[in-house]
């Protein structure tokens, strides 16, 4: 397992999310199933920009989703304007551990891990991390 020292954020991703109106729940702020969907494309920009998700596909490979931990420190309410970031913590044979975080400004509003691995879609046995892929996050880390 290749671990990121502790302060780096190897592959990093960031996206700027806009609160609607529908995101808001009766406490005025954000549901934290919100929390949820952007973590999904937070999740869903770290494929793009290191794992493309069609490549994968062609390989008869999936990403899996196998846990979400989020913890929420500070409330996001309608004008606010939160932006994610979410970076590779560790990289295993076919797992990784991606960590974000979702701030407005400074102020870190809500933290997560999620835990992921590639399967083979037709066996859902595990496959290993594409070795382009670890290379860079070697590198990341060095």
């Amino acid at each position: 397992m290749l671990i990121a020292p502790p302060g780096t954020r190897p592959l990093m991703v960031t996206l700027p999310f806009t609160v609607q109106t529908y995101d808001i729940d009766f406490a005025q702020h954000v549901n934290n199933q919100v929390y949820v969907r952007w973590l999904e494309d937070l999740r869903s920009e770290v494929l793009r920009q290191h794992l493309p998700l069609d490549k994968l596909m062609a390989q008869n490979t999936a990403p899996i989703l196998h846990s979400t931990q989020i913890t929420y420190h500070k409330s996001i309410e309608l004008f606010d304007k939160p932006e994610g970031r979410m970076w590779c913590s560790s990289l295993g044979r076919a797992t990784m551990n991606l960590e974000a975080e979702i701030v407005v400004g400074e102020k870190v509003c809500a933290t997560a891990l999620q835990r992921g691995i590639l399967l083979n879609i037709g066996t859902t046995k595990p496959v290993r991390i594409p070795e382009d892929l670890v290379e860079r996050y070697k590198t990341a880390i060095a």
